[in-house]
């Protein structure tokens, strides 16, 4: 089992930044992804960025350019930096990942952290 906890969340002014951190524990070998997810009550969960075991990533069009995700294998850490923050970045942000064993894949997700870009 893998335990993740996000942290960084909070309010920031329009064009801010705002740097999110996962940290996982537990059973933390045969990880193939980690991600970022965002949620606005009433909307569905939908993905922010990821990164794959062979460092590749993936973002959402509306946050390229802005967003970057990365990786830090010595403290099993994953992080979102968030530039040039937008109103509708607003968002609960969960941390994701995903693992590979002889017996399938498996997802587990953080708790959440609360994003509000607000002046």
């Amino acid at each position: 089992q893998v335990q993740l906890v996000e942290s960084g969340g909070g309010l920031v002014q329009p064009g801010g930044s705002l740097r999110l951190s996962c940290a996982a524990s537990g059973s933390i070998y045969r990880i193939y992804t980690w991600g970022w997810h965002r949620q606005v009550p009433g909307n569905q969960r939908e993905l922010v960025a990821k990164i794959t075991s062979d460092i590749r990533t993936t973002y959402a069009d509306s946050v390229k350019g802005r967003f970057t995700i990365s990786r830090d294998n010595s403290n099993n850490t994953v992080y979102l930096q968030m530039n040039s923050l937008k109103p509708e970045d607003t968002a609960v942000y969960y941390c994701n990942v995903g693992r590979a064993t002889a017996w399938g894949k498996h997802e587990y997700w953080g708790q959440g952290t609360q994003v509000t870009v607000s002046s």
